[in-house]
């Protein structure tokens, strides 16, 4: 695994330097413009950075330098009179740093005024005045990156500042990393990004989350926890805890994902906490296991957008690990709160049963076999027919699945077409005519959606028909439960 990072790590790199030459250039028209002396300095040119990435910072990090020619870096006559050099300072910098990205863009002009945010909060009925005079500077430097928040009047030419930073911070979610500012009125500003060091190889927090191994891309983990019984507390049916002045909600990650339930082994709960710009939340899991390395395996973009999935990968042992959306888990948690589908986290019950047991007496489930040759739809359908309480076999192709059929039992059989060695249609007609294993019946579930692919699929023999969006509804289990029940 060592040797295939390293690999990937060098297909795919660029010295930072390719992708901001055009920066020095822009900061120096801007400053003849606007008439301010402005020093420019790029630290870390040779910093290897992954080269999607660099396509996506360039945006974000135009429009920030941009940002602090036009409004941070203050006037002659200003800097001259806070006793400041004349020729201001901006610096960007690039580095590696504990297996992630690091870039900065610091400023030394007059920096923002707490105060006139917190007020430019309160005439945008953004908050009330009793609200945003609680709020530390921290939680008012965020507001910078809501949509169209600016904290200037004056929207020129070249920028608004402010303007356009939750576009930046879009874009830089996108690639799995995260960006924040600090500021000292007088002083200057900086913003600071950290992300991924590459989109092939992702660093990662893998956790358990009923029996199940899942990954969180670290740079979107604000902190893991254990956290004990007694810190959690209710505040209108909702659970919180309290950690460095923040109240973060308590939610359970089975739930969230459609998982069984599981139940706290101890008094300490391990927690994962994540945000977005607006609240935080902290995720309830089985376990930690730890930080690994992983090669990402985009999904198979005919399956369209799955929910909460970002991407999948094989843990050094081999098995199938689903790497987790970060963003689309927070607006998951949101409108589940919204709609009131999520329950408190059951902190005085006994310890839940582990593994397929959670569901049921084991040996009393149905069995099923899944046969594709993609590793992603092998593992979403795997989940989502265990979470249904099913228990359920992988095959990856016709072959290797009819070996299965002839050494197991199965109640039923989900099979993709376009398969290598035997296909699906090919493993249909072979289960039909063996006169002991005729009667299994038989799903095929295909991105082919013609006429004609669905006859040549019924006329094989198979029970149901139906193509890959049906991942995103009951479509698949609606036709399960005919077929075995539940």
């Amino acid at each position: 695994s060592d040797r295939l990072y390293r690999e990937v790590i060098a297909s795919h790199m660029r010295p930072f330097v390719d992708g901001v030459q055009g920066l020095p250039r822009m900061v120096r028209d801007l400053s003849r413009r606007l008439e301010k002396q402005v020093k420019f300095q790029i630290v870390g040119q040779s910093t290897l950075v992954d080269r999607d990435i660099l396509k996506k910072l360039e945006a974000p990090l135009t429009h920030i330098i941009r940002n602090a020619v036009d409004h941070g870096i203050e006037s002659l006559e200003d800097r001259q009179a806070s006793g400041k050099p004349v020729e201001g300072n901006i610096r960007l910098e690039a580095f590696h740093r504990g297996g992630m990205l690091a870039i900065s863009v610091s400023d030394d002009g007059k920096g923002i005024d707490p105060n006139f945010i917190r007020q430019h909060i309160v005439d945008r009925n953004l908050a009330s005045s009793e609200t945003a005079a609680q709020l530390t500077e921290a939680e008012i430097i965020e507001f910078l990156f809501l949509s169209g928040f600016s904290t200037t009047d004056q929207v020129t030419e070249i920028s608004g500042r402010g303007v356009g930073l939750d576009i930046a911070k879009s874009m830089v979610q996108e690639v799995g990393g995260t960006i924040r500012a600090v500021s000292q009125l007088g002083n200057g500003t900086s913003f600071h990004f950290q992300l991924p060091l590459t989109l092939s190889v992702v660093r990662t927090l893998i956790v358990t989350i009923s029996d199940e191994p899942y990954a969180f891309p670290l740079a979107r983990v604000d902190r893991i926890v254990k956290l004990d019984k007694s810190e959690i507390y209710v505040v209108e049916g909702r659970q919180y805890f309290t950690k460095d002045g923040q109240n973060i909600g308590l939610i359970a990650a089975h739930d969230i994902l459609d998982l069984p339930e599981t139940l706290p082994d101890s008094d300490a709960l391990c927690v994962v906490v994540i945000s977005d710009q607006s609240n935080a939340y902290g995720l309830f899991v089985d376990e930690f296991l730890g930080e690994r390395d992983l090669v990402v395996r985009p999904l198979d973009p005919r399956l369209g957008k799955v929910r909460d999935i970002s991407a999948s990968a094989l843990m050094d042992d081999g098995s199938p690990v689903l790497i987790l959306d970060v963003s689309d888990l927070v607006r998951t948690i949101d409108n589940m709160l919204n709609t009131g589908q999520l329950r408190p986290v059951d902190v005085n019950k006994a310890p839940s049963k582990k593994g397929s047991d959670a569901k049921g007496t084991l040996g009393k489930h149905k069995r099923i076999l899944v046969v594709d040759d993609s590793i992603t739809v092998r593992e979403m359908t795997r989940k989502l027919l265990q979470n249904r309480g099913y228990d359920v076999d992988v095959a990856v192709n016709g072959m290797d699945a009819w070996t299965a059929i002839r050494s197991n039992s199965y109640d039923l059989i989900v099979s993709d077409i376009d398969m290598p060695r035997m296909n699906g249609i090919e493993l249909v007609k072979q289960i039909k005519a063996h006169p002991k294993f005729q009667v299994i019946p038989v799903i095929i579930v295909s991105y082919r959606d013609r006429d004609d692919d669905r006859i040549q699929g019924m006329e094989a023999g198979a029970n149901y028909y139906l193509t890959k969006s049906s991942f995103h509804d009951d479509t698949l289990i609606n036709a399960i439960i005919d077929l075995i029940g539940r």
